[in-house]
């Protein structure tokens, strides 16, 4: 019978975390986050295969004929027109199924090149978005300048899988000035600066960026480093009441550069404040404006596979 511990895909116990999202996945979330959550927290535990395949299948949906992909991949942009948000998150899915390379790839960097600024960087929404529903955070205008938000993310994702193509050298450039001549920033930017710096090729260069940001959160508080005392720490400007940011929102795996910027207790307070987020129905809540029903209700599944994926990557016991 459906929704019976029985007929559970997983082994884990009914009430860890693992078990406790496997239920929460298969009553909310789109296909393509039920074959996620497959591949990453089921494959050889049921003795049924979850391939790469069945992942890729499903974010091919998304993709558009100019290699880009649209259709509300990042929920908080919607209708059918390719955005650098939705395609950055499309080359996450396929680097995180091993599957960032080919054909595939070489598209996308035809995407990319063909919407990128004068200076060979990504707006965060190209303008090809208007009529279309989006979050009010994201706004639409004409002429979007180049952002390090999208840019960082993409540009250091392809180096990281060694993909070559002529639009990296001046998104590269681009991402260097952007990260190297940062005074004051916020939780996000530093986000993409840090994936940035974890993938791209000058390992030097990336360090000394990383040490100097570092102490860029710590001195204006970007990151809280106590949860029990979150309430002390400033939201920075346009974030929503209680948008706090963590050690783990920013070494998301133990080999990111941002690891170095935390105390051991300070990154375990942190994956136990993580923990603690989940909720009674198995899933992650999101911790951004929630502005239309429906797009909070498909972000939370995201939120929740990377979730498991940070613990588990931190040495966690999820199952």
């Amino acid at each position: 019978m459906a929704g019976t511990a029985a007929s559970s895909e997983s082994s884990a116990s009914p009430s860890s975390p693992l078990s406790r999202a496997e239920h929460f996945i298969w009553l909310t979330a789109r296909v393509l986050e039920q074959r996620r959550f497959a591949y990453h927290f089921l494959d050889g535990v049921t003795g049924r295969s979850h391939g790469a395949e069945a992942v890729e299948a499903a974010l091919t949906a998304y993709r558009e004929e100019d290699g880009g992909y649209g259709h509300g991949l990042e929920p908080d942009l919607r209708g059918p027109v390719s955005q650098p948000l939705h395609t950055s998150h499309a080359l996450r899915v396929l680097d995180s199924i091993g599957r960032c390379d080919g054909l595939r790839v070489e598209r996308i960097c035809r995407y990319l090149t063909a919407v990128s600024t004068a200076e060979g960087a990504l707006p965060a929404v190209h303008p090809s978005l208007r009529g279309y529903p989006y979050a009010p955070f994201l706004p639409v205008v004409d002429d979007p300048p180049g952002d390090l938000l999208p840019t960082g993310p993409v540009v250091g994702l392809l180096h990281r899988n060694e993909v070559w193509h002529p639009w990296l050298f001046r998104a590269t450039d681009f991402c260097w000035a952007a990260i190297e001549g940062l005074e004051e920033s916020h939780p996000y930017e530093i986000e993409a600066a840090v994936a940035f710096l974890d993938g791209v090729p000058d390992r030097a260069r990336a360090e000394a960026a990383a040490d100097r940001l570092g102490r860029l959160v710590r001195a204006r508080g970007l990151a809280v480093l106590d949860p029990a005392r979150r309430a002390e720490y400033p939201v920075p400007p346009g974030y929503a009441p209680g948008e706090h940011h963590f050690p783990h929102d920013y070494a998301r795996v133990p080999e990111s550069l941002a690891r170095a910027w935390f105390t051991d207790q300070e990154m375990e307070r942190s994956l136990d404040h993580l923990a603690g987020l989940q909720r009674e129905d198995g899933g992650w809540p999101i911790s951004w404006p929630e502005w239309a029903p429906g797009t909070a209700l498909e972000c939370r599944p995201i939120v929740t596979i990377e979730a498991l994926r940070t613990l588990r990557a931190h040495g966690r016991a999820i199952s």
